[in-house]
């Protein structure tokens, strides 16, 4: 899903300009209205469009990690603001390189579609475009030379409504509506280190909006989506964490290999982290691997990350920091006893 992700962030940021947030202008039709839904909400408390994915090159089979997202959010209802995270993972040189703008929009974002989102870093145009599945994302870091992103998308799979509604209910922490398109085939161009690699794969995509519910300082975030090889199967997990109750609440999404939507209680699944990485930076402890079961679906698997350090280090408004990880991850493990691989995406957040 990418669960709330770094809504409290945003809440947080805009106390400090000062603000108060609201999310009186946030509406809940009960189930999410396609593909309208695509579409800015005008004046949302938060949303966001984002992308997360395995990609390879097509001539050396060399695999690289894209994250690439737009963040729009409106804290008063009357002024707009917009931020761009891009991120790149490269495992076979152990790299991660990260840029990311956040400003004020100079006119609201409007109810339109096709989506056509741009950010402007410096001389660099980040753009998003398209709907439903069919998407172009071009964009080039600022903070670091010879890096760069040049991809369409077309989807394999039918959109997923988490929640069976394209509403998710995290406890009493925070409904907001979510839904993914699980699988896109994906094209184009990546640029490491200066380096052009033709690229193809499959991109994840969450598109999550009425996000400003989230507003607790000691609320924190695990996400974990994973596209298994066969069966044709997608998991959504997240783990929400109260960290001075202790209190944890979790859930998620199984999407069939024929489409199949099946929602996953906390109680249908068990997550545990085996191995922690520190970060140098910012010293926090964060999950490496991860144990998954899912009893009923006969899951049992491992999820390693592919690069130790996929941790973003963000300074908002010059008073604020933010550090969490996000990264590209490789599954393996078994399905009803069969050996099964897969690629993952993990966010943690807040730790």
């Amino acid at each position: 899903m990418k669960v709330l992700r770094i809504a409290f962030v945003f809440l947080l940021a805009t106390a400090c300009i000062p603000l108060k947030p609201t999310t009186k202008n946030d509406v809940f039709p009960g189930r999410a209205q396609l593909p309208q839904e695509e579409a800015p909400h005008p004046k949302n408390s938060l949303e966001w469009w984002y992308f997360t994915g395995h990609l390879k090159d097509v001539t050396t089979g060399q695999s690289f990690g894209v994250e690439y997202v737009f963040f729009h959010f409106n804290p008063t209802g009357k002024q707009d603001y917009q931020m761009v995270n891009f991120a790149l993972t490269d495992p076979q040189t152990q790299q991660f390189r990260y840029d990311y703008d956040l400003g004020k929009l100079r006119e609201p974002l409007t109810a339109a579609l096709p989506i056509n989102l741009t950010e402007q870093k410096k001389d660099q145009r980040w753009t998003l475009t398209g709907q439903e599945g069919r998407y172009r994302l071009q964009a080039r870091m600022a903070a670091h030379a010879g890096q760069a992103i040049d991809l369409t998308t077309t989807p394999v799979k039918p959109v997923l409504l988490h929640g069976g509604t394209g509403y998710e209910q995290y406890g009493p922490v925070a409904q907001a509506g979510y839904y993914s398109y699980p699988r896109l085939a994906t094209t184009g161009t990546i640029e490491v280190g200066g380096q052009v690699h033709q690229v193809a794969g499959e991109l994840w995509y969450d598109r999550q909006w009425n996000c400003g519910g989230v507003n607790k300082r000691n609320v924190a975030w695990d996400w974990l989506s994973l596209q298994l090889d066969e069966p044709k199967e997608e998991l959504m997990l997240y783990a929400v964490h109260e960290t001075k109750s202790g209190q944890q609440i979790g859930g998620g999404s199984l999407f069939g290999a024929q489409g199949e939507n099946l929602h996953l209680a906390e109680t249908d699944f068990k997550l545990e982290p085996v191995t922690y990485w520190t970060s140098a930076t910012s010293k926090k402890k964060y999950p490496a691997t991860w144990h998954l079961t899912v009893p009923s679906k006969g899951y049992d698997l491992t999820v390693t990350p592919l690069v130790p350090n996929q941790e973003l280090n963000l300074r908002l408004f010059k008073v604020l920091k933010l550090n969490y990880w996000e990264g590209m991850c490789r599954v393996t493990g078994t399905h009803h006893g069969q050996p099964v691989t897969g690629n993952a995406y993990v966010e943690i957040t807040n730790r």
